[in-house]
C-alpha cells in the first residue's frame, strides 16, 4: 500500500519579518501593516496545510519559538530520506537558534517511530536542509545547491550519509539563495527551474541530466512570485500563484495546479516548499533492500 505523503509544518504564531538576511526581507515594510500581515500569514499557512491535505497528504505541526520567525520554513531544517535525518547547520546567526528546536522535534518524531536515525551536519560545513538538497525520485539522486547558504562539501556528507549520488548546482543570485527557490523536479520527470539563478557550469549539469522536453524554464515574474518554490505530490503542484503562462504549461503536461496566496511569507523569501519538509521520501535502493516504509 502506498505510503501517505507526510509533511512537517511549523506553527506560524511567531512569524514576522524582523531582520534582513536576504534581498526579499524588509522589516520596515512588515511593520507598516503588521496586524494585517500577521492575519494574512495565519490564513496563508492554514490554506497551505489544507491544500496539502486535499491532495491526500498528512501534515504534522510543531511549535515555533519566540525570536525565531523563520522556523516557519522547516524545509531548511534538515534533509530527510529513507527514515534518516541530517539536520541543518545554518549560515546566519539569526537562524542558528532554530537548530536546537528542530533537533528536539526530530528526536520526538524518532521516538514516535517516524525515523531510524537523526544526525546533524558536521560543524565544518553549512548546509540548510532540503532547501539545498532536493531528492529527485525519477533520477534517484540529490540535487544539491551550494554558494549563498550551503557549502559545496556538504554534498559529500549527504552522499555518504544517505548512500545516494549528488549533483551539485552552484547558485549565483543573491535573490535565489536556496536551490528550492529556483528549482523543483516534478513527478513526470520534468524540472521547473529559473536559469538565471545558476552558474553556466551548473546549467550544463542540468542539461546533461534533464532532456530538453523535460526542462520547464520559469520567467522572471514566476521566479519573483516564488512559484518555483512548489510542492509536488503526484500530479498535484501546490504553489504560490503562478503566471497564467506557467499554470497553462503545467496543466498541458497533465498537472493539477493548486495556487495559493502566500504574500506574507514571500516577504521573508519563502514559498510553499520552504514552509514544508517532506518526511517520508524513500530511495529505490532502500525499497529494494526491503527497509520498513
Amino acid at each position: 500500500m502506498p505510503k501517505t505523503p507526510t509533511f512537517l509544518m511549523t506553527d506560524d504564531s511567531h512569524f514576522e519579518v524582523s531582520y534582513k538576511i536576504n534581498p526579499w526581507m524588509t522589516p520596515e515594510e512588515w511593520r507598516r501593516d503588521e496586524v494585517k500581515n500577521r492575519a494574512e500569514a495565519r490564513h496563508a499557512a492554514a490554506s497551505l496545510a489544507e491544500a496539502l491535505r486535499q491532495t491526500g497528504a498528512r501534515v504534522v505541526h510543531i511549535d515555533g519559538a519566540p525570536g525565531l520567525p523563520d522556523m516557519v520554513f522547516p524545509a531548511n531544517a534538515a534533509v530527510v530520506l529513507d527514515r534518516r535525518v541530517m539536520a541543518a547547520r545554518f549560515r546566519y546567526p539569526e537562524r542558528q537558534g532554530e537548530e536546537r528546536h528542530f533537533l528536539e522535534a526530530f528526536a520526538r518524531l524518532k521516538d514516535e517511530g517516524a525515523f531510524d536515525d537523526v544526525s546533524q551536519m558536521p560543524k565544518d560545513y553549512w548546509q540548510e536542509g532540503a532547501g539545498d538538497a532536493i531528492f529527485d525520485a525519477n533520477r534517484q539522486f540529490l540535487w544539491t545547491g551550494f554558494g549563498p547558504r550551503s557549502s559545496f562539501e556538504a554534498g559529500d556528507v549527504l552522499r555518504d550519509f544517505f548512500n545516494v549520488p549528488v549533483k551539485p548546482l552552484e547558485l549565483v543570485s543573491r535573490r535565489f539563495y536556496h536551490l528550492d527557490t529556483c528549482f523543483v523536479p516534478l513527478s513526470g520527470g520534468e524540472v521547473l527551474y529559473y536559469p538565471q539563478a545558476f552558474s553556466k557550469a551548473s546549467l550544463s549539469v542540468i542539461r546533461d541530466h534533464v532532456a530538453a522536453d523535460k526542462r520547464i524554464k520559469a520567467s522572471d515574474e514566476d521566479a519573483a512570485r516564488f512559484a518555483v518554490n512548489a510542492v509536488n505530490i503526484g500530479r498535484d503542484i501546490v504553489m504560490a500563484e503562478p503566471t497564467a503562462r506557467l499554470a497553462d504549461e503545467l496543466r498541458e503536461r497533465d498537472y493539477s495546479v493548486v495556487p495559493l496566496k502566500l504574500r506574507p511569507f514571500i516577504m521573508s523569501g519563502g514559498g510553499a516548499y520552504c514552509m514544508t519538509l517532506r518526511l517520508d521520501l524513500k530511495s529505490a535502493s532502500a525499497t529494494n533492500r526491503g527497509e520498513t516504509p
